[in-house]
């Protein structure tokens, strides 16, 4: 964990309770999990997961709820937050004090080039910080900015998820992801957006690559792709058949790749 993620500990309990993660979403600090999944508005439950693991709800709140998955030994530890750069800083904060081996942040993404389906699933070459929230966490005055800034991964660790993706028969596309700090506002400004020319959009995974660094753990976001803009794919009103290939991306893709990464030795 890097210094400035222990500063940002130590001023939340500053003005907070101890625990915070046992209090938000019932994780617990003497257990070491396999994989901390952050996920907006994704639930193990709506991967069907209960399927093949142990699946045991910690808490729910109003918008955000903890989860332990567990199958052959393995503890996985599963946030679901709120969408946003914000929430997804929030919250990941809050995990700072929990052990974990490796971050898996999964979620939607609509495409803005042709060339990507529903049900693709992607993972960020870099991510275009769209969203004031980052320059809070990064920079040492809320003065400065880094509005559009490309945020990079680790491109070490996502070529490996890559590789073990192929292995398993799944094409895991690199792609680059625009983050908007609002889904209604983005198409009109969308002309703007792709002015960037990024093939993805979404809101948390610039600020997830962020927070992956302070943790200094390897981290990888795995999206499922859920409409495109420039192909007339929408979100709402899939035919049977798009909606039969998102299905897979999200139902059969994703939580097989999250159980084998969790399995991970390193």
């Amino acid at each position: 964990m890097k210094e400035a993620l222990k500063k940002i500990v130590e001023k939340l309990h500053q003005h907070n309770s101890e625990h915070m993660a046992a209090q938000a979403f019932g994780l617990s600090e003497d257990v070491v999990y396999d994989v901390l999944v952050i996920a907006p508005s994704f639930s193990p439950y709506k991967l069907h997961m209960e399927d093949t693991c142990k699946v045991t709800t910690l808490k729910e709140g109003a918008y955000i709820a903890g989860y332990l998955v567990e199958k052959d030994g393995l503890k996985i530890a599963w946030i679901k937050i709120g969408s946003s750069a914000g929430n997804l800083i929030d919250h990941m904060s809050l995990c700072a004090e929990l052990t974990f081996k490796r971050a898996i942040f999964i979620g939607a993404v609509g495409a803005l080039k042709e060339g990507f389906n529903p049900g693709d699933v992607c993972t960020p070459s870099y991510s275009i910080s769209g969203s004031y929230a980052d320059a809070y966490l990064m920079k040492e005055t809320i003065r400065d900015n880094m509005l559009f800034e490309k945020v990079f991964p680790d491109m070490k660790y996502v070529d490996k998820v890559v590789d073990i993706g192929k292995q398993k028969g799944y094409d895991i596309k690199k792609a680059s992801v625009f983050c908007t700090p609002s889904v209604a506002l983005e198409y009109t400004h969308l002309d703007e957006i792709r002015a960037f020319d990024t093939d993805l959009i979404e809101m948390e995974t610039s600020s997830f690559y962020l927070m992956t660094d302070l943790f200094e753990l390897p981290g990888i976001a795995l999206l499922v792709v859920s409409d495109n803009s420039a192909s007339g794919v929408a979100l709402v009103g899939r035919t049977e058949e798009q909606q039969a290939k998102y299905d897979y991306g999200r139902n059969v893709i994703l939580p097989d790749m999250i159980l084998t990464l969790a399995a991970e030795k390193k």
